[in-house]
């Protein structure tokens, strides 16, 4: 029989709730139903963050790789600009100076009027702020890059066009001015000969001649031009020798004129024949011849058949007669 000391109090078992017991796990421990939950809840959490973190990484860096690639069209419409205003201002301005009777060809400045009325595009720039913004940005500027290089190309090809123009005219020019001196060279030496008063001007004009055939069909209107000079100086050379001869001449022949004058007019004035003279006076040049008194014959009949003195310059005497240089005659 049992005492009350050895009574063993029996407590009855407690029952946990279903819905706080899991399945055992693999090690044989049992966990929490409530606890799967949040740790899906966390790793969900966690991935949304990580997603945030990389979206926003990989936000971060479209972002500057569209930066770049916008700074880098940016600085190559620069670059192009650039050099299409240099030429603009440069060697095109001087190209529109030029005139169209100043070129061979007109349509050559026609065609550079045309290139410089092209309308630039206008430059914007890196100003958007997102992504998209930056690689519309970087598309147009890529755009204005490739106007700047295709006008500036085209645009030297007129202005070159121009320059070859202008420099075939001059050449042509030329070529014209020279071909039209040489002939005017080669008759003038044709005609000098024996007409000028320094044969030497003939001597420089032949050589000049001679240089001038050798650069004729030359590339170098300078050249030419120079000959053409050379030959315009000795022209004036032989001209001028010839004016030389021809007032020379000229000179002689009215100081011959002059003494031939002279000498005709020796025997000039007034004769006339009194008492049985004839004698000559200086006067008039028209030579007038008078008779004065009677014969030494004395008067009547025999004085009427008396010689009389010829009044057209002879002194009516026969060959006995004698002219002494005082002019009077003897008988």
């Amino acid at each position: 029989m049992m005492n009350e000391n050895d009574k063993t109090e029996i407590l009855e078992p407690v029952e946990t709730p279903a819905e706080n017991i899991t399945e055992p796990s693999k090690d044989g421990r049992k966990c929490p139903k409530w606890l799967p939950p949040l740790v899906a809840a966390v790793c969900a959490v966690i991935l949304i963050a990580a997603g945030i973190i990389g979206w926003n990484a990989y936000s971060g860096a479209k972002l500057a790789e569209a930066k770049e690639a916008c700074v880098t069209a940016a600085d190559t419409v620069r670059n192009n600009a650039n050099e299409y205003n240099a030429l603009l201002n440069g060697d095109a301005a001087d190209a529109a100076a030029v005139k169209a009777e100043q070129v061979k060809d007109s349509k050559t400045v026609e065609s550079l009027g045309k290139e410089l009325k092209a309308m630039a595009p206008e430059y914007e720039g890196c100003v958007a702020e997102n992504a998209q913004g930056l690689d519309a940005a970087t598309v147009k500027l890529n755009e204005q890059a490739d106007w700047y290089e295709t006008h500036e190309k085209s645009l030297s090809k007129a202005v070159r066009a121009v320059a070859e123009s202008k420099a075939a005219k001059r050449l042509e020019t030329a070529k014209t001015n020279l071909t039209a001196k040489l002939y005017e060279a080669s008759k003038l030496l044709a005609d000098s000969n024996g007409k000028v008063a320094d044969n030497a001007t003939r001597d420089a004009l032949s050589n000049a001649i001679d240089a001038a055939n050798g650069l004729k069909d030359g590339n170098d209107p300078a050249k030419i031009d120079g000959a053409r000079k050379t030959l315009e100086d000795a022209i004036n050379g032989v001209a001028a020798s010839v004016q030389a001869k021809t007032d020379a001449d000229a000179q002689a022949a009215a100081a011959a004129a002059q003494a031939q004058a002279q000498a005709q007019s020796t025997y000039s004035g007034v004769s006339s024949y009194s008492g049985g003279a004839y004698r000559r006076t200086e006067g008039s040049t028209s030579g007038s011849n008078t008779y004065r008194g009677t014969t030494s014959g004395g008067s009547g009949p025999a004085a009427a058949s008396a010689p009389k003195p010829n009044l057209n310059g002879a002194y009516g005497c026969t060959e006995d007669c004698y002219v002494p240089p005082n002019n009077i005659i003897q008988h």
